[in-house]
């Protein structure tokens, strides 16, 4: 009887964590498109997308949490996150302006792959040899898939973008120690906001946004922003970093289907077997880990 509720337990865990973590990678291809949207359209300058966005991701966080506490939110800033969420929003706005996004995507993702692997690898973590297979399938899939816009990118743009993934996988180590992901969030765009305030002072003389514009980035930060980290937040304290990193790799190929249903960019063969490689390998990277754990 105790085994059968154990059990149980366990199962809802599992899939309490799967819940979460499927939603955050919905709200990061939700951000991509609506960066994409935004910025390609010129209906917006990065700058001003990046201050409404933290912005608005702090307004919508900080009634969230006030409203759930029932007062008014006191919370002490991890300076860390903060720097590393600033310093992540900053660059992927600005290093979108000169780069194709099937590049700036496997840009990002390959430095927060580097960053977190690092992490993990030096705190211990070791990997199967089918989730290392599972692992070089994901990341195949996402060359594959951005292989036309691989010639000659932009080396500012590149640049910027890799600080940029260097940055979220900071955040995204540093969330794992987050004891209240919601109160963790709304602190971290709170304090988040001044600086990307500051910065976009320095774009001044450049400033342009239509309202159309601004409503992609406010949507960008009070949804798929705000409450979006807020729940990877929450999923990071039951992943590895090693695992939190590969199952980013599904949020490149879900931008790209996402970008055909709403945005109405063709399907082509190689998205749909990019698609495939990269969600399949990302399965078999996470089923092995965790055969690996309840046989070990």
């Amino acid at each position: 009887m105790v085994e059968a509720t154990v059990s149980r337990d366990l199962a809802a865990a599992r899939l309490r964590v799967a819940g979460l973590t499927t939603t955050a990678m919905l709200a990061f291809a939700a951000n991509s498109l609506l960066c994409r949207l935004a910025l390609a359209g010129g209906r917006i300058d990065p700058a001003s997308f990046s201050t409404i966005r933290v912005l608005s991701g702090a307004v919508a966080l900080g009634i969230i949490f006030g409203l759930q506490r029932r007062r008014s939110p006191v919370m002490a800033a991890d300076w860390r996150s903060v720097v590393a969420l600033t310093a992540y929003l900053v660059f992927f706005g600005f290093a979108y302006v000169s780069l194709r996004a099937g590049t700036g995507a496997l840009i990002l993702f390959g430095a927060v792959q580097l960053t977190m692997f690092a992490a993990a690898l030096r705190g211990g973590e070791r990997l199967s040899p089918a989730a290392w297979a599972g692992l070089g399938l994901a990341l195949g899939g996402l060359v594959y898939l951005a292989s036309p816009g691989l010639s000659a990118p932009d080396p500012l743009g590149a640049a910027l973008m890799a600080v940029a993934g260097v940055a979220w996988g900071a955040y995204s180590l540093y969330g794992r120690k987050a004891g209240d992901p919601l109160a963790a969030t709304t602190a971290n765009f709170i304090f988040a906001t001044p600086i990307v305030l500051a910065a976009a002072l320095f774009w001044l003389t450049r400033l342009h946004v239509t309202p159309g514009g601004a409503a992609l980035a406010v949507t960008s930060g009070a949804l798929a922003s705000g409450c979006g980290y807020a729940v990877w937040y929450a999923a990071l304290r039951d992943l590895t970093p090693a695992r939190a990193a590969t199952v980013q790799l599904s949020v490149p190929a879900i931008a790209a289907l996402g970008a055909v249903v709403l945005l109405g960019e063709p399907l082509t063969v190689r998205l749909v077997i990019a698609s495939i490689l990269t969600l399949g390998g990302v399965f078999v990277a996470l089923r092995s880990r965790a055969s690996t754990r309840r046989h070990a």
